[in-house]
Protein backbone atom coordinates (compact mmCIF):
# COMPACT_ATOMS: atom_id res chain seq x y z
CA UNK A 1 0.00 0.00 0.00
CA UNK A 2 2.98 2.12 -0.39
CA UNK A 3 1.23 4.73 -2.88
CA UNK A 4 -1.64 5.60 -0.99
CA UNK A 5 -1.85 8.16 1.26
CA UNK A 6 -1.48 7.84 4.93
CA UNK A 7 -4.24 10.01 6.21
CA UNK A 8 -4.66 7.89 9.21
CA UNK A 9 -3.81 4.33 11.03
CA UNK A 10 -3.76 1.88 8.37
CA UNK A 11 -4.03 -1.72 9.58
CA UNK A 12 -2.12 -4.42 7.12
CA UNK A 13 -4.98 -6.97 6.54
CA UNK A 14 -6.31 -7.34 3.03
CA UNK A 15 -9.75 -7.91 2.93
CA UNK A 16 -10.89 -8.97 -0.88
CA UNK A 17 -14.64 -9.90 -0.69
CA UNK A 18 -17.93 -9.37 1.31
CA UNK A 19 -20.80 -11.29 2.28
CA UNK A 20 -23.56 -10.10 4.68
CA UNK A 21 -21.66 -9.49 8.10
CA UNK A 22 -18.58 -11.38 7.34
CA UNK A 23 -15.16 -10.15 5.34
CA UNK A 24 -13.29 -12.23 4.11
CA UNK A 25 -9.07 -11.62 2.78
CA UNK A 26 -7.12 -12.93 0.49
CA UNK A 27 -6.12 -15.82 2.11
CA UNK A 28 -9.99 -17.08 2.77
CA UNK A 29 -9.55 -16.45 6.13
CA UNK A 30 -13.37 -15.00 7.55
CA UNK A 31 -13.51 -11.87 9.53
CA UNK A 32 -16.97 -10.87 11.25
CA UNK A 33 -17.59 -7.04 10.31
CA UNK A 34 -19.00 -5.03 13.37
CA UNK A 35 -18.11 -1.90 12.07
CA UNK A 36 -20.29 -2.14 8.54
CA UNK A 37 -17.42 -0.70 6.45
CA UNK A 38 -17.12 2.46 8.22
CA UNK A 39 -20.41 2.30 9.72
CA UNK A 40 -22.16 2.44 6.28
CA UNK A 41 -23.13 -1.37 5.12
CA UNK A 42 -26.23 -1.56 7.27
CA UNK A 43 -27.39 -3.87 5.45
CA UNK A 44 -24.41 -6.15 5.31
CA UNK A 45 -21.69 -6.30 2.63
CA UNK A 46 -22.84 -7.83 -1.06
CA UNK A 47 -26.15 -7.42 -0.35
CA UNK A 48 -27.99 -9.22 -3.15
CA UNK A 49 -31.08 -6.70 -3.97
CA UNK A 50 -28.53 -3.79 -3.80
CA UNK A 51 -26.19 -5.22 -6.16
CA UNK A 52 -29.03 -6.28 -8.86
CA UNK A 53 -30.62 -2.50 -8.79
CA UNK A 54 -26.54 -1.39 -8.92
CA UNK A 55 -26.17 -3.71 -12.25
CA UNK A 56 -29.86 -2.89 -13.71
CA UNK A 57 -29.13 0.94 -13.58
CA UNK A 58 -25.66 0.73 -15.22
CA UNK A 59 -27.29 -0.66 -18.11
CA UNK A 60 -29.97 1.99 -18.03
CA UNK A 61 -28.60 5.64 -16.94
CA UNK A 62 -25.35 6.31 -14.19
CA UNK A 63 -25.81 10.32 -14.42
CA UNK A 64 -27.30 13.13 -15.72
CA UNK A 65 -26.64 16.38 -15.77
CA UNK A 66 -28.27 18.87 -13.10
CA UNK A 67 -31.32 20.26 -15.35
CA UNK A 68 -32.50 17.02 -16.38
CA UNK A 69 -33.98 14.85 -12.80
CA UNK A 70 -34.68 11.57 -13.38
CA UNK A 71 -38.04 9.77 -12.04
CA UNK A 72 -35.89 7.82 -9.68
CA UNK A 73 -34.69 10.88 -8.06
CA UNK A 74 -38.34 11.42 -7.31
CA UNK A 75 -39.28 8.77 -6.10
CA UNK A 76 -36.09 8.00 -4.04
CA UNK A 77 -36.86 11.72 -2.76
CA UNK A 78 -40.14 10.57 -1.68
CA UNK A 79 -38.93 7.70 0.21
CA UNK A 80 -36.16 9.91 1.91
CA UNK A 81 -38.64 12.15 2.84
CA UNK A 82 -41.15 9.61 4.77
CA UNK A 83 -38.40 8.25 6.82
CA UNK A 84 -37.89 11.35 8.54
CA UNK A 85 -41.15 12.93 9.05
CA UNK A 86 -41.05 15.10 6.09
CA UNK A 87 -43.78 14.17 3.39
CA UNK A 88 -44.29 17.16 2.16
CA UNK A 89 -41.19 18.60 1.70
CA UNK A 90 -38.13 18.54 -0.61
CA UNK A 91 -35.25 16.17 -1.07
CA UNK A 92 -31.70 16.58 -2.84
CA UNK A 93 -29.45 13.73 -3.39
CA UNK A 94 -25.53 14.20 -3.12
CA UNK A 95 -22.21 11.79 -2.58
CA UNK A 96 -20.94 12.09 0.76
CA UNK A 97 -22.35 12.87 4.13
CA UNK A 98 -19.87 15.46 5.00
CA UNK A 99 -21.51 17.77 2.04
CA UNK A 100 -24.77 16.58 2.98
CA UNK A 101 -24.70 18.23 6.67
CA UNK A 102 -22.55 21.30 5.07
CA UNK A 103 -25.24 21.73 2.61
CA UNK A 104 -27.78 22.08 5.43
CA UNK A 105 -25.23 24.22 7.68
CA UNK A 106 -25.23 26.88 4.82
CA UNK A 107 -28.48 26.99 3.86
CA UNK A 108 -29.37 27.32 7.65
CA UNK A 109 -26.93 30.20 7.53
CA UNK A 110 -28.53 31.84 4.03
CA UNK A 111 -32.14 31.70 5.49
CA UNK A 112 -31.67 33.08 9.22
CA UNK A 113 -28.57 35.91 8.54
CA UNK A 114 -27.15 34.90 12.10
CA UNK A 115 -23.85 35.15 12.96
CA UNK A 116 -24.10 31.65 14.89
CA UNK A 117 -25.18 28.10 14.61
CA UNK A 118 -25.50 26.14 18.19
CA UNK A 119 -24.38 22.67 18.27
CA UNK A 120 -23.37 20.05 21.20
CA UNK A 121 -19.55 20.05 22.31
CA UNK A 122 -17.79 16.97 20.76
CA UNK A 123 -20.15 17.00 17.64
CA UNK A 124 -18.63 15.68 14.62
CA UNK A 125 -20.65 17.17 11.80
CA UNK A 126 -18.28 17.23 8.52
CA UNK A 127 -14.63 16.79 7.04
CA UNK A 128 -14.60 19.78 5.41
CA UNK A 129 -16.24 23.42 5.51
CA UNK A 130 -18.05 25.30 8.41
CA UNK A 131 -19.28 22.32 9.15
CA UNK A 132 -15.54 20.74 9.89
CA UNK A 133 -13.73 23.72 11.37
CA UNK A 134 -16.78 24.89 13.80
CA UNK A 135 -14.75 28.12 14.45
CA UNK A 136 -16.03 29.91 17.22
CA UNK A 137 -16.91 33.14 14.78
CA UNK A 138 -19.42 30.24 13.46
CA UNK A 139 -20.22 28.37 15.89
CA UNK A 140 -21.06 28.21 19.74
CA UNK A 141 -20.60 24.87 21.12
CA UNK A 142 -22.48 24.05 24.48
CA UNK A 143 -20.41 22.10 26.74
CA UNK A 144 -22.79 19.45 28.26
CA UNK A 145 -20.93 17.46 30.26
CA UNK A 146 -22.70 18.92 33.56
CA UNK A 147 -26.13 18.04 32.37
CA UNK A 148 -25.21 14.48 31.68
CA UNK A 149 -25.36 14.06 35.53
CA UNK A 150 -28.20 17.10 36.13
CA UNK A 151 -30.65 16.38 39.31
CA UNK A 152 -32.53 19.26 39.03
CA UNK A 153 -36.20 18.49 39.81
CA UNK A 154 -37.69 21.33 37.31
CA UNK A 155 -34.97 20.29 34.07
CA UNK A 156 -33.42 22.71 32.30
CA UNK A 157 -35.49 25.69 33.37
CA UNK A 158 -33.90 28.35 34.53
CA UNK A 159 -30.35 26.77 34.32
CA UNK A 160 -27.29 28.86 34.64
CA UNK A 161 -25.61 27.17 31.64
CA UNK A 162 -28.76 27.71 29.11
CA UNK A 163 -28.85 31.34 30.22
CA UNK A 164 -25.00 32.15 28.87
CA UNK A 165 -26.23 31.07 25.24
CA UNK A 166 -26.73 33.95 23.10
CA UNK A 167 -29.70 32.39 21.32
CA UNK A 168 -30.71 35.90 19.79
CA UNK A 169 -27.23 35.38 17.23
CA UNK A 170 -28.03 31.53 16.51
CA UNK A 171 -29.84 31.02 13.35
CA UNK A 172 -30.08 27.26 13.85
CA UNK A 173 -29.42 24.10 16.31
CA UNK A 174 -27.56 21.36 14.74
CA UNK A 175 -27.72 18.16 16.39
CA UNK A 176 -26.00 15.20 15.36
CA UNK A 177 -28.15 12.37 17.70
CA UNK A 178 -25.48 11.27 20.05
CA UNK A 179 -22.86 9.67 18.03
CA UNK A 180 -20.13 12.16 19.35
CA UNK A 181 -16.87 11.25 16.87
CA UNK A 182 -18.14 7.51 17.62
CA UNK A 183 -17.71 7.64 21.33
CA UNK A 184 -21.49 7.48 21.65
CA UNK A 185 -22.90 10.68 24.41
CA UNK A 186 -25.86 10.53 24.28
CA UNK A 187 -27.31 13.94 26.03
CA UNK A 188 -30.52 13.88 28.11
CA UNK A 189 -33.46 14.43 26.51
CA UNK A 190 -35.02 17.01 27.68
CA UNK A 191 -31.61 19.38 27.02
CA UNK A 192 -31.94 18.65 23.20
CA UNK A 193 -35.63 19.56 23.23
CA UNK A 194 -35.10 22.79 25.76
CA UNK A 195 -32.29 24.11 23.10
CA UNK A 196 -34.55 23.30 19.86
CA UNK A 197 -37.37 25.24 22.13
CA UNK A 198 -35.51 28.02 22.48
CA UNK A 199 -33.65 28.42 19.45
CA UNK A 200 -37.45 28.15 17.73
CA UNK A 201 -38.59 30.88 19.97
CA UNK A 202 -35.74 33.20 18.28
CA UNK A 203 -37.14 31.77 14.53
CA UNK A 204 -34.67 29.47 14.19
CA UNK A 205 -33.77 26.27 12.36
CA UNK A 206 -33.51 23.14 13.92
CA UNK A 207 -31.31 20.50 11.58
CA UNK A 208 -30.92 16.94 12.25
CA UNK A 209 -27.48 15.45 11.43
CA UNK A 210 -27.97 11.72 10.42
CA UNK A 211 -25.30 10.62 8.79
CA UNK A 212 -23.91 8.07 11.03
CA UNK A 213 -27.11 7.95 13.92
CA UNK A 214 -30.02 7.96 10.90
CA UNK A 215 -31.21 4.83 8.89
CA UNK A 216 -32.07 2.11 11.64
CA UNK A 217 -28.72 2.85 13.78
CA UNK A 218 -30.21 3.56 16.36
CA UNK A 219 -33.43 1.67 16.40
CA UNK A 220 -35.51 4.39 15.12
CA UNK A 221 -35.37 5.32 11.29
CA UNK A 222 -33.71 8.25 12.16
CA UNK A 223 -31.93 9.14 15.78
CA UNK A 224 -33.90 12.56 16.07
CA UNK A 225 -36.43 10.74 16.99
CA UNK A 226 -35.41 9.78 20.30
CA UNK A 227 -34.75 13.28 21.55
CA UNK A 228 -36.65 16.27 19.99
CA UNK A 229 -39.41 17.75 17.90
CA UNK A 230 -39.73 17.15 13.92
CA UNK A 231 -36.12 19.20 12.24
CA UNK A 232 -36.44 21.54 9.79
CA UNK A 233 -33.33 19.86 7.93
CA UNK A 234 -32.07 16.68 7.51
CA UNK A 235 -28.67 15.43 6.42
CA UNK A 236 -28.38 11.34 6.20
CA UNK A 237 -25.66 9.50 4.36
CA UNK A 238 -23.42 6.47 5.09
CA UNK A 239 -26.47 3.65 5.43
CA UNK A 240 -28.56 5.35 2.88
CA UNK A 241 -26.21 3.86 0.07
CA UNK A 242 -25.09 0.89 1.84
CA UNK A 243 -21.38 1.70 1.07
CA UNK A 244 -22.42 3.32 -2.12
CA UNK A 245 -21.64 7.04 -1.78
CA UNK A 246 -25.20 8.56 -2.03
CA UNK A 247 -26.26 11.52 0.65
CA UNK A 248 -29.17 13.42 1.00
CA UNK A 249 -30.63 16.46 2.75
CA UNK A 250 -34.06 17.02 3.03
CA UNK A 251 -36.01 20.26 4.41
CA UNK A 252 -39.26 20.61 5.12
CA UNK A 253 -41.66 22.58 2.16
CA UNK A 254 -41.76 26.08 4.47
CA UNK A 255 -37.26 26.09 4.00
CA UNK A 256 -37.39 24.65 0.77
CA UNK A 257 -39.88 27.54 -0.53
CA UNK A 258 -37.57 30.23 1.59
CA UNK A 259 -34.74 29.24 -0.42
CA UNK A 260 -36.16 28.21 -3.89
CA UNK A 261 -37.57 32.07 -3.62
CA UNK A 262 -33.56 33.39 -3.17
CA UNK A 263 -31.11 33.56 -5.28
CA UNK A 264 -30.17 30.58 -3.51
CA UNK A 265 -28.05 28.02 -6.77
CA UNK A 266 -25.94 24.29 -6.12
CA UNK A 267 -24.74 22.90 -8.17
CA UNK A 268 -22.58 19.41 -7.99
CA UNK A 269 -21.04 16.67 -10.35
CA UNK A 270 -23.40 13.72 -9.04
CA UNK A 271 -26.34 15.82 -7.68
CA UNK A 272 -29.50 13.79 -8.37
CA UNK A 273 -27.59 10.79 -10.36
CA UNK A 274 -30.24 8.43 -11.15
CA UNK A 275 -27.40 5.68 -10.16
CA UNK A 276 -27.41 6.75 -6.34
CA UNK A 277 -31.05 7.75 -6.20
CA UNK A 278 -31.58 4.25 -7.17
CA UNK A 279 -29.39 2.57 -4.72
CA UNK A 280 -31.16 4.91 -1.98
CA UNK A 281 -34.61 4.13 -2.81
CA UNK A 282 -33.73 0.17 -2.90
CA UNK A 283 -31.99 0.56 0.63
CA UNK A 284 -35.06 1.79 2.43
CA UNK A 285 -37.35 -0.34 0.16
CA UNK A 286 -35.51 -3.43 1.90
CA UNK A 287 -35.12 -1.66 5.53
CA UNK A 288 -38.98 -1.28 5.49
CA UNK A 289 -39.42 -5.01 4.10
CA UNK A 290 -37.00 -6.83 6.52
CA UNK A 291 -38.58 -4.66 9.39
CA UNK A 292 -34.57 -4.17 10.13
CA UNK A 293 -34.98 -0.79 12.14
CA UNK A 294 -36.70 -2.84 14.93
CA UNK A 295 -34.43 -5.86 14.34
CA UNK A 296 -31.62 -2.87 15.20
CA UNK A 297 -33.84 -1.51 18.23
CA UNK A 298 -34.41 -5.22 19.44
CA UNK A 299 -30.90 -6.89 18.88
CA UNK A 300 -29.13 -3.90 19.77
CA UNK A 301 -30.70 -4.23 23.50
CA UNK A 302 -29.77 -7.54 23.90
CA UNK A 303 -26.28 -7.04 22.75
CA UNK A 304 -25.68 -4.35 25.22
CA UNK A 305 -26.88 -5.80 27.95
CA UNK A 306 -24.48 -8.74 27.40
CA UNK A 307 -22.11 -5.68 27.43
CA UNK A 308 -22.79 -4.63 30.57
CA UNK A 309 -23.60 -8.03 32.05
CA UNK A 310 -19.27 -8.50 30.82
CA UNK A 311 -18.59 -5.43 32.76
CA UNK A 312 -19.56 -6.02 35.70
CA UNK A 313 -17.35 -9.57 35.97
CA UNK A 314 -14.16 -7.57 34.79
CA UNK A 315 -13.17 -4.34 36.56
CA UNK A 316 -11.40 -3.02 33.61
CA UNK A 317 -14.12 -1.98 31.56
CA UNK A 318 -15.77 1.35 32.60
CA UNK A 319 -18.86 1.13 31.09
CA UNK A 320 -20.76 -0.07 27.95
CA UNK A 321 -23.34 2.49 26.55
CA UNK A 322 -25.48 2.94 23.17
CA UNK A 323 -28.67 3.02 21.19
CA UNK A 324 -29.73 0.44 18.75
CA UNK A 325 -27.01 -1.05 17.52
CA UNK A 326 -24.65 2.03 17.95
CA UNK A 327 -22.57 0.75 20.78
CA UNK A 328 -19.20 1.60 22.58
CA UNK A 329 -17.38 -0.04 25.81
CA UNK A 330 -15.26 1.93 27.70
CA UNK A 331 -12.12 0.91 29.61
CA UNK A 332 -11.06 2.19 33.22
CA UNK A 333 -7.41 2.38 31.64
CA UNK A 334 -4.49 0.59 30.13
CA UNK A 335 -3.01 -1.65 31.94
CA UNK A 336 0.58 -3.36 32.04
CA UNK A 337 0.06 -5.91 29.90
CA UNK A 338 -2.77 -4.70 27.52
CA UNK A 339 -4.65 -1.20 25.52
CA UNK A 340 -7.36 -0.77 23.34
CA UNK A 341 -5.30 -1.05 20.69
CA UNK A 342 -3.62 -4.62 21.81
CA UNK A 343 -7.36 -5.63 22.25
CA UNK A 344 -8.28 -4.39 18.66
CA UNK A 345 -5.39 -6.36 17.20
CA UNK A 346 -5.89 -9.64 19.28
CA UNK A 347 -9.68 -9.74 17.84
CA UNK A 348 -9.16 -8.81 14.63
CA UNK A 349 -6.11 -12.04 14.71
CA UNK A 350 -9.67 -13.91 15.77
CA UNK A 351 -11.59 -13.04 13.02
CA UNK A 352 -13.12 -9.93 14.59
CA UNK A 353 -13.23 -6.17 13.27
CA UNK A 354 -14.51 -3.73 15.60
CA UNK A 355 -13.48 0.08 15.81
CA UNK A 356 -11.19 1.81 18.50
CA UNK A 357 -10.69 5.11 19.72
CA UNK A 358 -7.35 4.51 21.58
CA UNK A 359 -7.03 8.42 23.14
CA UNK A 360 -10.48 7.53 24.80
CA UNK A 361 -9.96 4.03 25.85
CA UNK A 362 -13.37 2.99 23.54
CA UNK A 363 -14.10 0.18 21.79
CA UNK A 364 -16.93 0.37 19.35
CA UNK A 365 -19.44 -1.84 17.59
CA UNK A 366 -21.85 -0.73 14.51
CA UNK A 367 -22.64 -3.21 12.96
CA UNK A 368 -25.11 -4.34 10.06
CA UNK A 369 -28.30 -4.12 11.07
CA UNK A 370 -28.64 -8.08 9.92
CA UNK A 371 -25.81 -8.83 12.59
CA UNK A 372 -26.69 -12.49 13.72
CA UNK A 373 -27.03 -13.00 17.14
CA UNK A 374 -24.29 -15.98 17.15
CA UNK A 375 -22.01 -13.67 15.79
CA UNK A 376 -22.52 -11.33 18.88
CA UNK A 377 -21.94 -14.45 20.74
CA UNK A 378 -19.12 -15.22 19.26
CA UNK A 379 -17.62 -11.87 20.10
CA UNK A 380 -18.50 -11.84 23.41
CA UNK A 381 -17.42 -15.08 24.22
CA UNK A 382 -13.79 -13.85 22.80
CA UNK A 383 -13.68 -10.81 24.59
CA UNK A 384 -14.54 -13.01 27.80
CA UNK A 385 -11.44 -15.02 27.31
CA UNK A 386 -8.95 -12.32 26.82
CA UNK A 387 -9.88 -10.30 29.59
CA UNK A 388 -9.45 -13.49 31.76
CA UNK A 389 -6.28 -13.99 30.62
CA UNK A 390 -5.08 -9.78 30.42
Amino acid sequence: MKHILRCHEITKTDFARGEGCYLYDVHGKRYIDFEAGIWAAALGHNHPRINQTIRAQIDQLMHLGTRYPNILTEEAAVAVLGTVGLAEGKCTFLSSGSEAVEFGVQVARRLMGRPLLLTLAGSFMGSYGSAGKTSSDEWYMFEWSACAACQRSNGCEGCSYLEEIPFERIGAMVFGGGNAHGLVKLPPPQLVRTLVSRVKQQQGLYVANEITTGMGRTGAWQGFQHYAPQPDIVALGKGLGNGYPVSAIAMSLDVAERLESGAFRYVQSHQNDPLGSAVAKEVIAVMREEELVERSRRVGALFLDELKQLARRHAAIKEARGRGLMIVMEFAGERESWSVTSLYHELLERGLVVGISPAANVMRFYPALTIGENDIAQLLEELERILKGA
